[in-house]
């Protein structure tokens, strides 16, 4: 190896972990001794955003933005809202991160999961194993590829995995790591389907939750206080109404137990890494497509834009990164690729919407985003400063749900997000302001949504018309 060659990346995606479930991040009640140790040896974002979805499948536009660079609205081929066509293809005028890595020196590999066009994959890898085109499957029967050079990748080539997923993906990258004897560096892709339902993690794994022990979130809810225009869609339906305490416990031990399991296979693919001598030459990083609420708002999916569902881990380690240090600073899925570019010595693409975090991490700015912005389907939009957030709910006039509503949160005093202040008017002002704001930025990236005006027709129900959360 020599010295001047760029460093190599590893680059870790769980689906759909939340931002709070590494216990090095405060959580007490996980088991994740890898992920703290990697905490520990580099630098843990704690406020990472991503930009929400045009779909209920969030992982198709969240992945396309972690891959571009590009807010979601900007990521896909198609934005036209609610429809399927077009929704899991990358926008081919933007520069896509593994291809780029490829394009500048870099031998490309990948194994899990890719929800996105074909198209992209092909263009973006050397090579690959065990690789899985597709959403979720049951854990043990992973439909899965081989690496096809000829881009084709037939049906009749695809074959069931034969170990649990997270095991499939982490034996497939450690192989690579272990046969790997080219000069040029490497960017290893792995990404798992855990901790995605059915989360039927091994018993080993499972044995070290007892769902009686497990604490309920400060904002569990037996249902929702309104409707948020997705109130039946498949993740909410996991789990009847109203929300039963003993049962959400369940599915936050398993929820758990998965992440437990997909932290000690990390440790396997680190280690084989140590073993290579290759650790201390590969930047790694571990983040997710988007989190979960699992009860929390009375919700068990991702379709909605309270922070326990679009705020992810965040952990960055390796050469020209700090060890052991903590920022809160807000950040954003999409400011991931230009960060590695910054590290690689990587021209930033024209097309990326983020920033480079290594100003930030080096101490040369005290922050990088002012706001962040977030969008669901047709359904709801959100802005965040870091201290105030705004939600905006609509109700498409060609359909019967959804509701016609604003919620203001201060998420430095409330972070649970219970006590919404739209009502309240000593808050008019910082909704007039993250109003305006909110505007202003749909009218910049041409949202679909940017006619309709921020705030609702007068008279609109707030909290103190329809009760408190809990009711």
């Amino acid at each position: 190896m020599t010295t001047d060659r760029k460093p190599n990346i590893l680059f870790l995606v769980a689906d759909d972990q939340r931002f709070d479930t590494i216990h090095a991040g405060g959580n007490n009640q996980i088991m994740t001794p890898v992920l703290d140790r990697l905490s520990e040896r580099g630098v843990c974002f704690g406020t990472t955003y991503i930009t929400g979805g045009i779909t209920p499948a969030v992982c198709v536009p969240s992945r396309a933005c972690i891959h571009t660079g590009a807010h979601t609205l900007n990521a896909s081929a198609d934005r036209h809202l609610n429809q399927w066509p077009g929704l899991m293809t990358i926008n081919p005028e933007c520069a896509i991160m593994p291809q780029v890595m490829r394009e500048s020196g870099y031998y490309t590999f990948a194994t899990g999961k890719w929800h996105n066009d074909r198209q992209s994959f092909i263009r973006s890898f050397c090579d690959g194993a065990k690789i899985f085109f597709g959403g979720m499957s049951d854990h043990l029967q992973v439909p899965v590829y081989d690496f096809d050079p000829s881009g084709e990748y037939r049906k009749e080539t695809k074959y069931m995995g034969q170990s649990f997923s997270t095991d499939l993906f982490a034996d497939a990258a450690v192989k690579f790591i272990e046969d790997y004897d080219r000069d040029q560096p490497f960017f290893l892709y792995v990404a798992f389907t855990s901790p995605h339902d059915p989360r039927t993690a091994p018993q080993e794994f499972t044995e070290k939750y007892d769902p009686a022990d497990i604490e309920l979130p400060a904002n569990f809810m037996e249902k929702h206080p309104f409707d948020n225009g997705e109130m039946t869609v498949r993740d909410e339906l996991l789990e009847p109404f109203p929300r039963d305490p003993d049962s959400v416990r369940r599915h936050i031990a398993d929820y758990y137990a998965m992440i437990t399991h997909m932290d000690d296979r990390i440790g396997q693919i680190l280690e084989a890494l140590r073993v290579k001598g290759e650790l201390d030459n590969t930047i790694i990083v571990y983040t997710a497509d988007h989190g979960l609420a699992l009860g929390q708002h009375g919700l068990m999916g991702k379709q909605n834009l309270y922070d326990h569902s679009i705020r992810i881990p965040l952990l960055m380690s390796g050469p020209g990164l700090p060890q052991n240090v903590r920022i809160d600073q807000v950040t954003c899925q999409f400011d991931i690729f230009p960060t590695l570019c910054d590290l690689a010595g990587i021209p930033i693409p024209a097309t990326v919407d983020g920033q480079s975090l290594l100003p930030l991490i080096q101490g040369e700015k005290s922050g990088i985003h002012d706001s962040v912005f977030a969008v669901y389907k047709d359904l709801q939009r959100m802005v965040c400063d870091g201290e105030w957030k705004l939600i905006r709910y609509y109700r498409p006039e060609e359909h019967n749900y959804g509701s016609d509503r604003i919620q203001l949160f201060n998420i430095k005093e409330d972070p649970a997000e219970i006590s919404d202040l739209s009502g309240d008017p000593r808050f008019a002002g910082h909704i007039q302001r993250l109003a305006a704001e909110l505007s202003s930025w749909q009218q910049r990236m041409c949202d679909p949504w940017a006619y309709r005006p921020v705030m609702p027709p007068a008279g609109q129900p707030q909290k103190g018309q329809w009760g408190n959360w809990n009711d």
